[in-house]
């Protein structure tokens, strides 16, 4: 199988590794991680950081060579996540945007319901949206219907670092959709983007698993590499799983004959 390319909205990507920019030490360790990992977008929360840049500010380190995706975390009701996604169009100049409503503080789970109200309203004002909801398929569906340019299922809760809990899920949503799929939240280490992306997705968006990690410019390397052995692997298609164990070598004829 050949690849295709990564494409959402208006923007085409070559890496399929997205990553944020929370929770580092400092702003000079974010900088060389995202420069470790090859990553083409990078997410910010709008809330959580000072939009008018200037230099050594968060916008400034990341530079203008990366795809900004302004996200509306720390929003837990639909009219928060329009105002804020409305506030990121005017000071960044883009209609991109990573649709985050949360239900609780407590568990960090996406309110799918708040989710397809904000969404209604921001694809009907221009905005290329990217998702962020549960490992729902019929949620996955009906945000594909309301017109979203991506949808980003979650891995497990948001900074949980419990990997892909329920990879089937993923792989109905992937099969029945027709827009990107990025796994979003959960990843934990490379191993949990290796094994989302041999599912099959179009991406996966991470940050804590970097940032928290003893050497994030390391990791970011880690999930660099892991991001494309699973694009890799699963292009290449795996081998078919077996109840018993079969021979490595022919046991009648010769190779090729």
């Amino acid at each position: 199988m050949s690849d295709t390319p990564f494409v959402i909205g208006d923007h085409t990507f070559t890496s399929r590794l997205f990553v944020g920019t929370g929770k580092y030490k400092d702003l000079a360790t974010m900088k060389a991680a995202h420069d470790a990992s090859g990553t083409e977008c990078v997410t910010i929360a709008v809330r959580r950081i000072d939009l008018t840049g200037g230099d050594g500010s968060v916008l400034d380190m990341i530079g203008d060579h990366i795809t900004l995706l302004p996200n509306t975390a720390g929003c837990f009701n639909a009219d928060d996540a329009i105002r804020t996604a409305r506030l990121a169009r005017e000071a960044l100049d883009t209609t991109l945007l990573k649709l985050e409503v949360l239900a609780d503080p407590d568990s960090l789970l996406p309110d799918p319901v708040a989710t397809i109200e904000a969404a209604k309203t921001l694809v009907g004002e221009g905005f290329t949206v990217l998702a962020y909801t549960s490992d729902d398929p019929i949620i996955a569906r009906r945000l594909e219907d309301v017109g979203c340019a991506a949808v980003m299922p979650l891995g497990s809760a948001i900074g949980s670092g419990l990997g892909i809990l329920n990879p089937r899920n993923i792989v109905r949503i992937k099969q029945h959709a027709s827009v990107p799929i990025i796994v979003d939240a959960g990843v934990g280490t490379a191993s949990d983007t290796c094994v989302a992306m041999e599912l099959g997705v179009d991406g996966v968006l991470l940050n804590t698993a970097i940032a928290l990690a003893g050497d994030p410019v390391r990791m970011a390397r880690a999930m660099r590499d892991a991001c494309t052995a699973g694009r890799d692997a699963f292009l290449a298609g795996r081998m078919p799983r077996n109840e018993f164990g079969a021979p490595s070598s022919p046991t009648k004829g010769t190779i090729g004959a």
